[in-house]
Formats: structure tokens, C-alpha cells, sequence
């Protein structure tokens, strides 16, 4: 089953993308959630027009998402969490205490844009991934220390 995305779905594609599903996942998950559009012939040429007016937005929108990594930069974050005497972490640090400690830093990121590369478990140094744009990834790095 052809769809076109009306927005960013996590492994699958990005916004106006043509991509093959599955006709259960379409029907029953994309299509209701109002994720996505059957790819017919109208639509397809609805989204081509829409890509080609948007075209000159989404220069600036990279820009802005290039921006944003350049300010990230090299960048070493602190998440304070509860550590035993082994070094392990009781709970969890999530990506909404990255989102935080990166907006005390003045970049505000959604933290649904951001996904570790390992979980963190264990006191130490680790890198997450923020998916900024289509074409603009970067890598941010945090240490988890002992609050």
C-alpha cells in the first residue's frame, strides 16, 4: 500500500515521503492517527505542488536545524541522577532531562528528536543522537554523574 506522510514518522520516512506499508499498518495505524494520505494520483500531484511552493521554507528550515547543530557543537552536558556505590543508576535518564539540561544551555530541542545511542545504566560518558532535520543529525554528549 502506497502513502504519503503528512508528517515525520520515527522509522519510517519523513513529511511528504511516498512509502510502501503494509496495508494493516496503513489502514488500521497511519491512516486513522492522521499520519498519513493514500498515495492516488491527485495526491501525489497535491503533495508535488505543495513540495515545489515549500521549497524555499525548507532551506530555511535546514539552516535554522544546521544552526541549531552548530551550537550544539562539542558540547559535554551533565545529567545529575541517583547513583549507587557500584556506579549504577537507580531509575532512568531520559531524553526529557537531555531536553532540559540542552535548553539550560539556550538550544531547546523537542525531546522526541532526540534518541540514545546506548542506554544509559551505569555512571560515565555517552552520545545521543539529535535528529534535527531530514538531512541534519548531530551527535550530543553527556556524562551521567552522581547527584
Amino acid at each position: 500500500m502506497e502513502i504519503i506522510l503528512k508528517d515525520d514518522v520515527k522509522g519510517l520516512g519523513y513529511k511528504n515521503d511516498i512509502v510502501t506499508v503494509k496495508p494493516g499498518y496503513g489502514r488500521n495505524f497511519l491512516l486513522p492517527q492522521g499520519l498519513a494520505i493514500l498515495a492516488d494520483k491527485t495526491n501525489k500531484k497535491i503533495t508535488a505542488e505543495n513540495v515545489r511552493q515549500a521549497a524555499h521554507k525548507a532551506e530555511k528550515i535546514k539552516a535554522d536545524a544546521q544552526a541549531i547543530a552548530d551550537q550544539i557543537g562539542e558540547m559535554v552536558l551533565d545529567l545529575p541522577a541517583k547513583v549507587g556505590e557500584s556506579g549504577k543508576i537507580f531509575g532512568r535518564v531520559t531524553t526529557l532531562q537531555l531536553a532540559e539540561a540542552l535548553k539550560a544551555k539556550g538550544v531547546d530541542i523537542d525531546r522526541k528528536r532526540l534518541s540514545f545511542d546506548q542506554e544509559p545504566t551505569m555512571a560515565g560518558d555517552y552520545t545521543a543522537t539529535a535528529n534535527l532535520h531530514k538531512e541534519v543529525k548531530h551527535t550530543v554528549q553527556f556524562r551521567v554523574v552522581a547527584a
